[in-house]
Parts: structure tokens; C-alpha cells; sequence
């Protein structure tokens, strides 16, 4: 599975999206259910996919969907 791939999963656990969603429409507090305590729920959910605890700068650098990817593929352990 690509970091791709597993941040989409934790989006969808988070914010309960289907297949059809468009990563695009991902955007922190533009996205209904990104709010403060959205956010909150996507990390936890990071933080278990990838079984790792974030940096704060990278938590307040989550603003869509494709900056996630970024930078949670430093926290990706694929051999």
C-alpha cells in the first residue's frame, strides 16, 4: 500500500468518505468535516496508520489533503 493510499484510508476513517471523494475538495476548514476537532481525529488516525506520533509542525502544516501526503511519507516505514 502506497502513503497514498494510507493517508486516504485515515481521511476515510476520519471524515467517513466514499471511493468518489475527490482528494482535492480536502482542504482544512474548506472541507465540512476538517474543523479544529476533525483535524484532531485525522491525526490520531495518522498517527495509527503509520504507528508513529507526529511533530507539532507537522500537524499545524496539514492543510489539504496532497501537503498530508508529503509529509507523512517521512513517517512511512516501507521497506
Amino acid at each position: 500500500m502506497t502513503v497514498r493510499d494510507r493517508v486516504y484510508s485515515a481521511f476515510k476513517e476520519s471524515f467517513d468518505l466514499d471511493d468518489e471523494t475527490n482528494t482535492s475538495k480536502l482542504v482544512y476548514q474548506a472541507y465540512p468535516a476538517w474543523t479544529s476537532i476533525g483535524h484532531m481525529i485525522l491525526v490520531a488516525a495518522l498517527e495509527s496508520e503509520f504507528d508513529t506520533m507526529l511533530e507539532t509542525d507537522d500537524i499545524l502544516e496539514m492543510s489539504n489533503f496532497e501537503k498530508t501526503v508529503s509529509i507523512m511519507s517521512k513517517y512511512a516505514n516501507d521497506a
